[in-house]
């Protein structure tokens, strides 16, 4: 009996070459619509679907190959009698190679002016029906769903006119690793459509490999990078690299730390960031005044670091940049003259990120824990302006309170416990990462004078309130000139009382920015 292909296609690349190859091997073609036509128009000789199922497609092509006819061809264990029995008095024959790919629901959907009834229509059925049945029957079956598998199979029909059981298996579980995703995105759009944004009893995340790392944190660990379908923009996955090895795990991780503050700034902002931790920060009139300035904020530790921009790299700013070891530069856009000059340092990445301030309203934060996930939405947020107090006699002057809300972005993006001191909207001292608060401020002011030798005239923000009022104690005596902070401990008044002493104003914002 001569065996039988069913051949249905969305993605038709190659298939015209592939169906030939399988007729040549005496395959038997079974096709349906625009795949017959292809595949007729190429000379090769197609049974139409309906002409195996007795049954013409009917509502618009909704269904046409969901049969028994179909799916029992596929589905019959070829070594159960009963199986054959059944098969032989039903008068239906065997479908062993099933080569399928779905309709483009994730092109469609990534189309800015798709509609609902649109995507709809690009829900595939009857591809996933007979993709599932031939996975889950693929000891008996061939299926294919990528075409960079069909020369593959195509070699291994030719040397041993049959493909290996260990194929057939990597076959059918690419299948299912295809569907999940195909059915996560569908959930999580028609979610999205519904107005739903709680999140779901269950959870289906699908992502795409961008590329394999030469290794992960460390030289034994494999690793790989992949993005998220559809919710890429203003994300390192959008980045177009114009020079430079490839990113390392480490470089994504800490680039995307850089890239999470930078977007809290509109103006011109330069962020530099060392093994995910803020070392640099600043805003100026223009991006090279912002990068001197950040620069001068910790000229030690932005060595080996990655500096991030929201406006255009010059070529004076380049030629800054290239005074010093830097991993990467990620900025909107260059001019050609900038350009020349980091391409001077031929390992030096640099990445060009269009949209490279916006942020997803519905992203989700994720961390994988053994055994689990802890998912939570994305911290997008600042402080709420109704709820932000002064809660000392004296008040912030104008310039304070400039320097209060920069050194408060910026706090917020410092792993807790987190201190930030802040002066003319430059970063002067960080303390990040501590198990106790006074040790976090005793850090930032040690920074900063060893850097700066002094944070005389400097503000301070706290990502979490004050236990004691130690750490207000401590920067008072450093010559910190105003405080911001959530407030919520139960010794507040504390705090509150050292300030009025020594009339230093006093902030509260009523929102904490723990970063674990």
């Amino acid at each position: 009996m001569k065996k039988r292909a069913l051949i249905s296609v969305s993605d038709k690349t190659g298939i015209q070459d592939f169906a030939a190859e399988l007729a040549k091997l005496g395959i038997e073609i079974i096709s349906t619509g625009g795949t017959a036509k292809a595949l007729t128009d190429a000379g090769i000789d197609v049974i139409n679907v309906s002409d195996v199922t007795g049954f013409a497609e009917c509502l618009d092509g909704r269904v046409k190959t969901l049969h028994p006819t179909i799916h029992a061809g596929i589905l019959n264990m070829r070594q159960n009698p009963k199986h054959q029995e059944e098969m032989n008095s039903l008068g239906y024959s065997n479908i062993d190679f099933v080569i399928v790919n779905l309709y483009p629901f994730k092109e469609t959907i990534l189309k800015a002016d798709t509609t609902l009834a649109e995507a709809i229509e690009n829900i595939d059925i009857g591809g996933p029906t007979m993709l599932r049945s031939a996975a889950k029957n693929s000891l008996d079956v061939v299926v294919i769903i990528d075409p960079q598998d069909y020369q593959l199979v195509l070699d291994q029909l030719i040397a041993d006119n049959q493909v290996s059981n260990e194929t057939k298996c990597y076959l059918g579980a690419k299948v299912f690793e295809h569907t999940a995703n195909y059915d996560a995105m569908i959930s999580r759009y028609l979610r999205e459509q519904s107005g739903q944004h709680n999140l779901p009893d269950k959870l289906t995340l699908t992502f795409e490999k961008v590329q394999d790392m030469r290794y992960g944190e460390n030289p034994h660990q494999a690793a790989g990078f992949y993005k998220e379908i559809g919710y890429t923009k203003g994300t390192l996955s959008e980045a177009v690299q114009l020079n430079g090895k490839e990113l390392s795990y480490n470089n994504i991780n800490d680039a995307n730390g850089a890239l999470q503050l930078l977007k809290e700034f509109k103006e011109p902002t330069v962020v530099a960031v060392k093994h995910a931790s803020p070392c640099g920060v600043a805003t100026a009139h223009n991006v090279f005044e912002a990068y001197n300035k950040a620069f001068l904020a910790d000229p030690i530790s932005i060595f080996g670091g990655i500096v991030v921009t929201n406006g255009e790299i010059t070529k004076e700013t380049a030629q800054e940049m290239v005074k010093i070891f830097l991993e990467i530069v990620i900025a909107p856009s260059f001019t050609d003259e900038a350009l020349n000059v980091l391409k001077t340092k031929p390992n030096l990445r640099v990445l060009q990120l269009d949209n490279i301030l916006y942020q997803n309203p519905n992203g989700l934060d994720m961390k994988k824990v053994d055994g689990g996930l802890i998912i939570q939405h994305a911290n997008l947020s600042l402080y709420n302006e109704d709820e932000i107090r002064v809660v000392t006699d004296a008040s912030p002057t104008d310039e304070q309170w400039e320097n209060l809300k920069f050194a408060w972005k910026i706090v917020k993006h410092v792993k807790s416990n987190g201190i930030a001191l802040v002066k003319n909207n430059t970063s002067l001292g960080l303390g990040g990462g501590q198990v106790n608060r006074i040790w976090a401020t005793k850090q930032a002011i040690e920074h900063g004078v060893e850097i700066l030798g002094s944070v005389e005239g400097s503000v301070l923000a706290s990502d979490a309130f004050f236990p004691f009022s130690d750490c207000v104690e401590e920067a008072i005596k450093a010559g910190v000139k105003a405080i911001i902070q959530p407030g919520g401990s139960v010794r507040d008044q504390e705090s509150i009382d050292v300030c009025n002493q020594h009339n230093i104003p006093m902030v509260f914002t009523h929102m904490r920015h723990f970063k674990h």
